[in-house]
Parts: structure tokens; C-alpha cells; sequence
């Protein structure tokens, strides 16, 4: 009997992965297997249970318990399968019923030699068991399902789905498209500063859109992109470090990256101008560190709560700093956010007129001091010993070095989201031992390392697992090419709105993780109720029997 069972299991979830379910790429062999391995722990309880009352009473409690086991085992799957699979209704119940059906066959030809009658004696039961237990679990999911209605006007079970497709393999169109329904409209802007020499050498992109919200969905992506069809189009190398913004404009789907990358490099079909630069300044206090450098109309200016925790800053700080720049005669201003330490500690409340007010001190020294003609080199390198699940981005690591007069400066960004806090001290420590004078890290906050790995945050900031040895090798050598292809260059900024971009903004992912509680709620509220009056009413279909 165990023989016969191991064997009609196994090939049984071998048929429903490739045949049954042949389309849903979650259920490969491995996962039905294991499923039908749980099922079976389930079953067993039931089974064990009726061998001893079997043993000391009748060999009838044996059979009842095995056949309620039954029950409880096409309930689970149905569970399952209609909850995540995505295949069509009659499948996923097919998914549930053929492999408990053919194991109880394998029970039936034994008990059928001790027992002649049993066939007639039971089979009713089968057959209002399964129904049951469909119905149970129909309207299990059905409670679940009128939540998602209730705030967004469709069904839960669908995002659940989607969300699964997602984490198990990856796959992003069936989770954006909901998205792309639960969102709004909005109009995004970009600047881009590009650097030509004979051909394009290299260009900073800040995108106003948040590269989120996790792994492969929205505009996680969105950096390295950027970066890449950048690259093909011009040549050169860019860079893309986070503007001043949050959450609240996550792209809802790949359609809206691709849309904003095609506004930007057609936006940067034209030729730079501006042939003179001011040296790099830094101002610092207790609380942040701005650093801005000026390319003949245009200001590069970049914010630092380092070495406190420095995470998303207000949209709020790009305008009022932008008020100030026009007041000061600039044309087209870039702004950065470095997003360069974190630590276990709170965030801390951004103090906007703190920044402000540094911003204009740093605005008021940079334009003191003269300008001079200058030199741009630029490098990538993508370290192979680093990937997602220890943070580091597709963009890998990007090093652009500007000479001003004596002045050599490195502005280093890397792909990964936030970096462990004193890090970055450490890296332009490193930096200014081999050379140069100044500079700053940025990371690009891509959320592509993001929901990769468990834990508290659910990604590794940069630096975290990272051996900081290597990473500061690599950082190092990247700065160390863009040094040695410096070209004297001429610097270009550009400003762009992109109409109706599709976000999905903060609001609506905290209300869907939150979605997840109310459902945890529900299903805790609703599973011994609509479960225990399936499995009492059950026991005593059997007792009668």
C-alpha cells in the first residue's frame, strides 16, 4: 500500500505540473510535490488517529478517519490552488481532486478486500466531501476577495496571485497591470546635465520618480534603464543619483520606464555649450553637508544627512531651493538627494530651513569664486562578485571626474539603495589619499535589491554584506580610469515634463501592504467558523454511515 501510494503521488503531481497546470509557472514538479508532501503530513494525522481508535475499538474508525482525513486534504488544495494558481477555474479544480482521488482509490482496492460493502457503504461521502469541501473553500476566499473589493473595486484573490508570480518567478506584467489600474496620473519631470567632448562623454539624469517600489515592478528598475539606453544611444557614460522626492511617484509599470527614458534621450539631442566651471564647494554643519558646482548657467547641488541616517527628502526642498537658484541667475539647476547612510537608529526629521538656509551658503560661496575652463572623465565598472541580494544594482558603480583649475574632484554613484553609515566617509577618505580633492557618493536607490533577501529592511544596504576592502577596489579603479580619459568638455542642462506618467503613489502601497494585515484579520476571524462547521458537519455524516 505505502509502495502504491509513494508512486500514484509522485506521478500524479508530475501530470498536474506539466498537464493540468502546464501553464502556471509556479507550479513546476518541485512545488506540487511539495504540496502533495504537506497534504500528506495532514493526512497522516488523521490516519494515525484512526489506526489507534481502530485498534482499540473497530477497524471501521480506521476507514472513517482515513476518508475525513480525505476531506481535510481536497480542502487544503482547493485552498491553494484556487488562491494562487492562475490557470483556468476547471484546472485549478482538477489540481485539487485527482490526486486525492486517485490516492483514496489506492485505500479502496485494500479496504475492498476486507470489506465488501465499502464501496456502496462510502462512496457518497467521497462525493459530498469534495464538494463541501470546494464550497468551504470557495467561501473562504470569498471573504478575503470582498475586502480587496471594498477598497479598490476588485476582487484580493487576483493581487495575490499577482504578488505571487512576482516573488516565486519573477514575473512583473500580471502585478503591474493592476497597478496600472489602482494608479493616478502625473505629470514627471527630469533634468539632465551632459558633458561633450568631440562625442558625448557623459551625462548626470535625475528623473523626479522614485525607483520603486520593489524588485522588478514600476521604476526599480528605472536607474540602470536609464543608464543603459543612455549609453547605446550616445556613448559615454551617465550616471543617475536619486532627485528629491519619496514614494509618492512610483512608476506603475515598465510601459512608464520605457516612456520617460524615450523623453530623456530625446530631450538630449542637442549640443552643450557652456565651456567654463567653478571649482567644487562643500558646506557643512552639525545636521547636513550640501555640495554644489556650477557649469556655466547650470548648478549641480546634492544633499547629506551623513553620517546620520539619510533617506527620502521632500519634493517640498527641491522647490524652495529652486526659488533660490533662479534668484541667483541660474538657468537650470540639478538636484540630488546622495542617499548615502543608514543605520538602526530613527530617520530624523528633515529640517527644511536647515537645508535651505545651507543651500544658499553654499549657492552664495560657489558663485564668489571664478570660473575656469574644465576637463570631464567618466567610468563604469560592474563588480561581478557583488549582486542583488547583497544591494548592488544592475548600474554597478559609475565614477565622473571633473578638473577645475588644480581642483580634481570624484563624484561616485553606485546602484544599490542607501549605503551603512560611515562608508562613504571612508570611501572619500580613500579617494582623496590617491588624488583627489573632493567629492561625494551618491547611491541611485534602486529598489531592484529591494523584497531579493529577508530580514528587517528586506534589502542590504550598500556596504552591509559587501567586503569593503573590494568595493573600495572597485570604486577606486573606476575613478582611476575617468582620471586618466579626462577631455577638456563643454556642459549642457536641460529641463522635461512628461505628461500623464501612470505612478502608483505612497498612499497606495502602504493601503496594499496594509490589505495584507485586514486579510491576516480576516482569515483569522473566518477560518474556524466556515472549517469547523465543514468538518463537523463531516463527522457527523460519518457517524451516520
Amino acid at each position: 500500500m505505502g509502495t502504491s501510494l509513494f508512486v500514484v503521488s509522485l506521478l500524479i503531481d508530475i501530470v498536474v505540473s506539466r498537464t493540468i497546470l502546464g501553464k502556471d509557472p509556479i507550479y513546476v514538479p518541485r512545488r506540487t510535490v511539495a504540496l502533495s508532501l504537506f497534504g500528506w503530513v495532514l493526512w497522516l494525522f488523521f490516519i494515525l488517529v484512526g489506526v489507534v481508535l481502530g485498534a482499540l475499538f473497530d477497524v471501521w474508525w480506521w476507514i472513517k478517519l482515513c476518508l475525513l482525513g480525505f476531506a481535510a486534504l481536497v480542502t487544503l488544495r482547493n485552498v491553494v490552488f484556487l488562491a494562487s494558481s492562475s490557470e483556468a477555474l476547471l484546472h485549478r479544480l482538477l489540481a485539487s481532486f485527482v490526486q486525492p482521488f486517485l490516492c483514496i482509490g489506492v485505500f479502496a482496492y485494500f479496504w475492498g478486500k476486507l470489506f465488501s460493502d465499502f464501496i456502496l457503504r462510502f462512496l457518497p461521502f467521497l462525493a459530498v466531501s469534495a464538494i463541501v469541501a470546494s464550497l468551504s473553500a470557495y467561501l473562504f476566499l470569498f471573504t478575503l476577495d470582498r475586502l480587496g473589493k471594498q477598497a479598490y473595486g476588485m476582487p484580493a484573490m487576483p493581487l495575490f496571485r499577482a504578488f505571487m508570480l512576482n516573488w516565486v518567478v519573477g514575473e512583473n506584467a500580471p502585478l503591474e497591470k493592476l497597478l496600472e489600474k489602482l494608479g493616478e496620473n502625473a505629470d514627471i519631470e527630469a533634468a539632465l546635465l551632459k558633458f561633450d567632448a568631440s562625442v558625448p562623454k557623459a551625462a548626470i539624469i535625475v528623473p523626479l520618480v522614485h525607483p520603486g517600489p520593489f524588485k522588478n515592478i514600476g521604476s526599480s528598475l528605472l536607474p540602470s534603464l536609464i543608464k543603459l539606453e543612455f549609453e547605446k544611444e550616445f556613448g559615454g557614460t551617465s550616471c543617475i543619483p536619486l532627485g528629491l522626492l519619496g514614494h509618492e511617484l512610483d512608476l506603475a509599470s515598465q510601459e512608464q520606464n520605457h516612456r520617460i527614458t524615450r523623453e530623456i534621450i530625446d530631450t538630449a539631442r542637442f549640443a552643450a555649450s557652456e565651456e567654463r566651471a567653478s571649482p567644487f564647494v562643500k558646506v557643512a554643519s552639525d545636521y547636513a553637508t550640501v555640495s554644489c558646482q556650477v557649469f556655466g548657467k547650470t548648478v549641480f547641488l546634492s544633499f547629506t544627512l551623513a553620517p546620520k541616517t539619510t533617506e527620502d527628502l521632500p519634493q517640498e526642498l527641491g522647490r524652495l531651493v529652486r526659488e533660490q537658484v533662479a534668484k541667483y541667475g541660474f538657468d537650470c539647476a540639478l538636484m540630488v538627494n546622495a542617499h548615502n547612510s543608514i543605520d538602526d537608529e530613527d530617520e530624523m526629521e528633515v529640517s527644511l530651513g536647515v537645508l535651505q538656509e545651507l543651500s544658499s551658503v553654499c549657492l552664495e560661496k560657489v558663485i564668489s569664486l571664478p570660473s575656469y575652463p574644465f576637463e570631464v572623465g567618466a567610468s563604469t565598472v560592474f563588480p561581478r562578485e557583488f549582486s542583488l541580494t547583497d544591494g548592488m544594482g544592475g548600474g554597478g558603480i559609475t565614477a565622473i571626474v571633473v578638473r577645475v583649475a588644480e581642483q580634481k574632484t570624484a563624484y561616485v554613484v553606485i546602484d544599490g539603495n542607501n549605503m551603512i553609515t560611515g562608508l562613504r566617509e571612508e570611501i572619500l577618505q580613500k579617494l582623496n589619499a590617491a588624488g583627489f580633492h573632493d567629492g561625494e557618493v551618491f547611491t541611485t536607490d534602486t529598489h531592484a535589491v529591494s523584497a531579493v533577501v529577508l530580514g528587517r529592511r528586506g534589502y542590504h544596504p550598500v556596504g552591509e554584506v559587501m567586503d569593503h576592502e573590494l568595493l573600495i577596489d572597485y570604486i577606486q579603479e573606476a575613478a582611476k580610469v575617468a582620471a586618466g580619459n579626462l577631455e577638456n568638455c563643454k556642459a549642457g542642462c536641460r529641463h522635461l515634463t512628461v505628461p500623464g506618467v501612470r505612478v502608483i503613489g505612497k498612499t497606495r502601497i502602504e493601503s496594499l501592504s496594509l490589505l495584507v494585515d485586514k486579510a491576516l484579520q480576516r482569515a483569522k476571524q473566518t477560518v474556524v467558523p466556515i472549517f469547523g462547521c465543514e468538518g463537523l458537519g463531516l463527522i457527523i455524516l460519518l457517524a451516520l454511515m
